[in-house]
């Protein structure tokens, strides 16, 4: 007896419909905000232009004294860290932390001026940030854009799958769009081609995101708090990282802006003039920007300067003690293999780990996925031409037309599935929906295309 073939080929077109049909509006805010936030350092520069090039008449202040300005212009807040300038002639930035909020005051380095107070959770890159991560909506919006995301994969495996050439297709249609065909075979084109030439890259994209989500980061934290059991460095143990999009820890992820340190709580009466010395240390170091020093925590009695650079690879790590004394650094390449791994994953995800033409890679894919949702949206309304909306969704019905490899494609989803457990729930509840609920609704089945073609 001969063995089914499943998936058959509309399965495939159908699930690769319906995964598009979920995705694009996420696909789309994605690509718009991801797109914003690979020129964060850009825009960030531009937006505090006014608080660079200051003019100097004399010595500028020492570095505990532009602290208590900056304490002093925000009652009752604490010192959260301090970011070392730029240059002589910057606008000192001063991290304080009033309750649960964190302020950037800009201090005059001279005249201890207050220039600016801007609350860091209302900066226009961390809006953007959040709404590419949680869609403004916290917890619950990691998990929809993480189940979006897991779908959007499903999407790209699928379209690869539908796109694959057939004998004696030839490259029109293929690798470049036929621009002298009807308008329908030029749309089809255009979205499987442009599909073809990004899929590498947004599949990445999606897959070093994942990190970020609260479920699947939730369980990668777990594992990396598992191997941080069994790694040392010398003898000094690694400290777990936050990786979640909620995280505040001093982790990879740092809610993106690398400013979500450990709380700096109960030291109101804190001396700050080792901050001094430990400018002077750091300072000559040439770390890559920013550059924060921060006080003792609730957690740690030391304290801490760090590179808080996008470009993770670059970024240090250094403890000193309560005297001012260096006693650890660690560079990026002394962490484990998984931060490392991830690491790199995020600075090339936000466009930093090799300059200008990885934000342009980021820019064509973004412009990719944007033209990808479009085309998808037009050639599903040409598909609706000759039949109304509100007798079918456009989906092409079950039929038993094999599919090539559709052991492999099985094989492929499963494994989803089972690395990415959320999309894994969600697969089986739309599985046993189709299977189990869909027979006694069959109107609704012919409006979605599950019905059996003849």
């Amino acid at each position: 007896m001969k063995l089914r073939r499943w998936p058959a080929h509309q399965i495939v077109w159908r699930w690769h419909f319906y995964a598009g049909l979920f995705c694009i509006p996420f696909m789309l805010l994605l690509s718009v905000t991801g797109g914003i936030y690979l020129f964060k350092p850009q825009v960030e520069a531009a937006l505090d232009a006014p608080y660079e090039h200051l003019v100097l008449t004399g010595a500028a202040a020492s570095a505990h004294q532009q602290v208590q300005a900056a304490l002093e212009a925000v009652p009752g807040a604490v010192l959260h860290a301090y970011e070392l300038q730029a240059n002589p002639q910057s606008a000192v930035r001063v991290l304080v932390k009033q309750g649960a909020v964190i302020s950037r005051v800009y201090v005059h380095p001279q005249t201890l001026q207050i220039l600016n107070i801007a609350r860091e959770d209302s900066k226009l890159m961390r809006i953007v940030h959040e709404l590419h991560g949680n869609l403004l909506l916290g917890a619950r919006g990691s998990y929809l854009v993480e189940l979006a995301a897991s779908w959007a994969i499903v999407m790209v495996i699928t379209g690869l799958y539908l796109w694959w050439p057939k004998a004696g297709q030839g490259l029109a249609g293929v690798v470049y769009p036929r621009m002298r065909k009807s308008s329908r075979v030029f749309w089809r084109d255009l979205h499987g081609v442009v599909g073809f030439w990004i899929s590498f890259f947004t599949l990445f994209l999606l897959i070093s995101g994942l990190p970020w989500t609260k479920s699947w980061g939730g369980m990668l934290k777990e594992i990396r708090q598992i191997q941080t059991m069994h790694v040392q460095t010398g003898n000094i143990k690694i400290q777990p990282q936050d990786w979640t999009v909620g995280g505040v820890a001093a982790g990879e992820h740092a809610a993106h802006e690398g400013h979500a340190m450990q709380s700096h709580a109960h030291h109101h009466a804190q001396d700050y003039r080792l901050l001094d010395q430990l400018v002077a240390t750091v300072a000559p170091l040439q770390l890559a920007p920013p550059v924060l020093i921060a006080p003792p925590s609730n957690k740690s009695a030391d304290w801490t300067a760090r590179s808080d650079a996008q470009n993770r690879p670059l970024r240090v790590n250094i403890r000193f003690d309560t005297v001012g004394n260096m006693i650890e650094r660690k560079n990026f390449a002394d962490r484990p293999w998984l931060d490392r791994l991830i690491g790199m994953g995020v600075a090339i995800h936000e466009g930093q780990l090799f300059g200008w033409f990885n934000q342009l890679l980021g820019v064509v894919t973004a412009l990719g996925l944007v033209l990808l949702s479009v085309s998808a949206v037009v050639l599903w309304w040409k598909r609706l031409a000759n039949a109304s909306l509100f007798r079918t969704l456009g989906a092409p019905p079950n039929s038993q037309r094999p599919a090539r490899f559709a052991w492999a494609m099985i094989a492929v989803v499963l494994s989803l599935g089972v690395l990415l457990p959320f999309f894994g729930l969600s697969l089986l509840l739309v599985l046993l929906m189709e299977r189990y609920v869909m027979p006694y609704f069959p109107m609704l089945a012919n409006y979605l295309g599950l019905r059996q073609a003849k």
